[in-house]
């Protein structure tokens, strides 16, 4: 093939990577160059994927990878987040001319995607910072696509990104979402909720192995059960395969020969501190980074466990019949709706601070398909937008929502109070009904807590009884 023929280019072929040039060539019938530090790498993705063969172009240097694309060119990065991204990119833009486009699609840390965007900004070429879910299979044959950057940037890309992403009823789930670091931050909140919403299944699940005593192959049912209807879901989905399945070394369940100790890369936990520094509490989501930051601490829960003994139990209190199961079910449906509405109070907050306009129920209906958190449940966060005409303060104030959390939050609070009562952890769970409980409370309990803030360090307070703020002459204490 003659030079500057290739559509785009793809750098880095690690399993996201290739992936990522295997589904532009396949689904987009696009012509991809590739480059990899390991030069075989490229080589290699080519010659294990002979159907697509001459739509993939490997390459030995830098300077033919770049030479071999058509102009303007198009540069998609899939490397590891961090320094790694700075690294390609000081190896990549020196080759790149005004008007070529520049994409991150790895899962980078939204800041990080500002400074790059403004480092780039003078030079004419175009940085986007592109989140993509899914995983490895995403990548292959459809992920969700969230697009940051300058908007003329994206009436160039949407050729190029709607083939490859995934569809729901036909549609591309893909679409621009503001400019900077919009796409990543979104990304970003996308992995928070989807890290609470894996720790809450857990937790149901811990109660249903430990509260009632089921067996994986049982619980299996259950969740394909529960899949049927409101948490119809693809985690809810993967669990029932997952606990399905048989270890072909020993017999037992796959899960029962798991070490029970998550691992994490970095999203969900800067979801937790981007809600934090826009003051929004996403405590379901930090519940959740923290229930990891624990399970990784495995030597220390064993010696607690000798020190204070086994988590007890109280199986008497959970039931496998039709009431205890719909109470379960019940109860989950309910905190993944609250740990929902704290990542979009969160996206919502963002939108203002930044000057995004993000578009809330657009991004609810490019999830429905290709991401890790794709449900039926995001169909009603689209509905509920479009009937607020895009103007919905809190999802738990959503006349749709409102009605399913009234039905639901009794079973909520007697799962959450049994599972305490009987030694289960439950903290998403726990977090998401306390969230409830103090997001409701018309008359909340800070008063107190401003009250000792003016006296230790004359902060100041507001009245009920009248306007502008206030200090007291407390008495002296100490």
């Amino acid at each position: 093939m003659s030079d500057g023929q290739a559509d785009l280019g793809v750098l880095g072929m690690g399993t996201m990577g290739a992936n990522l040039a295997l589904n532009f060539a396949d689904n987009g019938a696009f012509t991809v160059a590739l480059f990899n530090r390991t030069v075989a790498k490229a080589y290699g993705v080519r010659d294990d994927n002979p159907a697509l063969a001459e739509r993939l172009v490997p390459t030995d240097t830098i300077e033919q990878f770049i030479s071999t694309l058509k102009s303007p060119r198009v540069v998609v990065l899939m490397v590891n987040a961090g320094q790694p991204v700075d690294e390609q990119m000081a190896l990549v833009l020196p080759h790149l001319d005004k008007g070529d486009i520049l994409i991150d699609a790895g899962n980078a840390d939204f800041n990080d995607t500002v400074r790059r965007d403004a480092a780039v900004k003078d030079t004419g070429i175009h940085f986007v910072g592109m989140g993509v879910s899914g995983g490895e299979e995403g990548a292959r044959h459809g992920p969700s696509i969230m697009v940051g950057g300058d908007e003329a940037v994206w009436e160039r890309l949407k050729p190029l990104l709607e083939p490859i992403s995934a569809k729901y009823d036909g549609t591309p789930c893909v679409d621009w979402l503001g400019t900077g670091g919009a796409g990543h931050f979104v990304k970003t909140i996308h992995n928070g909720i989807e890290y609470a919403d894996m720790q809450m299944i857990a937790e149901i699940y811990g109660i249903l192995r430990d509260g009632v005593g089921l067996k994986a192959g049982e619980m299996a049912d259950i969740f394909a059960d529960w899949n049927t209807r409101g948490l119809s879901s693809y985690l809810v989905e993967i669990s029932a395969v997952t606990l399905a399945e048989t270890d072909p070394e020993t017999g037992k369940p796959m899960v029962d020969v798991i070490v029970d100790e998550a691992g994490q890369k970095g999203t969900g936990r800067w979801s937790v501190i981007e809600a934090q520094k826009l003051g929004i509490g996403a405590t379901t989501l930090e519940a959740a980074v923290s229930a990891r930051g624990i399970s990784s601490r495995r030597s220390e829960r064993a010696e607690a466990a000798k020190l204070f003994g086994a988590v007890a139990t109280a199986r008497a209190e959970f039931h496998a019949d039709a009431d205890g199961l719909k109470e379960l079910e019940a109860a989950l449906e309910t905190a993944k709706l609250i740990a929902y509405a704290q990542g979009y109070a969160t996206m919502a907050e963002a939108s203002k601070e930044f000057g995004w306009n993000l578009p809330l129920g657009e991004i609810a209906r490019i999830w429905r398909a290709g991401c890790i958190i794709r449900s039926r449940f995001l169909d009603d966060i689209t509905q509920a937008y479009e009937a607020g005409g895009g103007e919905v303060v809190n999802l738990l104030l959503a006349p749709s929502f409102k009605t399913l959390v009234e039905e639901g939050q009794a079973s909520l609070r007697r799962v959450v109070a049994k599972a305490v009562l009987a030694g289960l952890p439950v903290p998403a769970l726990s977090a998401a009904l306390a969230y409830f409980d103090d997001y409701r409370r018309a008359r909340g309990t800070t008063n107190l807590t401003q009250a000792q803030r003016d006296l230790f360090g004359a902060h100041t307070f507001k009245r009920l009884d009248r306007e502008g703020t206030f200090h007291h002459k407390w008495p002296a204490v100490g």
